[in-house]
């Protein structure tokens, strides 16, 4: 049993030592050129729009906003804080109340 042993550690460091690791090579990166939709509109309304225009193009774009579905005022107004107190956007609440005007003249229901 003795001599058992040391062939045993011969063997292993025999297959060990002559089974060369496998190198896996660096990835290599790209550098790519990515054209985006222009997205300077702006929510039209003169006036009526500035608080919106003011405070949400920051985060939203005019058209991915006014592609949302209609929904009453209630709906609106909770998105409205919603982004004030979950995602915390600096908005006034003077300005909020605005917004929450345009979003449902422009995209509420009756």
């Amino acid at each position: 049993m003795f001599r058992a042993t040391p062939c045993i550690r011969l063997l292993a460091v025999a297959v060990f030592w002559s089974a060369p690791a496998h190198v896996q090579e660096a990835p290599t990166f790209k550098s790519l050129s990515v054209d985006l939709p222009s997205g300077d509109a702006q929510f039209r309304g003169g006036p009526e729009a500035d608080a919106i225009n003011n405070n949400c193009l920051a985060c939203h774009s005019a058209d991915m906003v006014l592609n949302q579905p209609s929904f009453p005022r209630a709906v609106w107004d909770a998105e409205v804080h919603k982004m004030i107190k979950v995602y915390r956007a600096p908005i006034d609440e003077a300005d909020a109340a605005r917004i929450i005007d345009y979003l449902a003249n422009t995209k509420g229901t009756n």
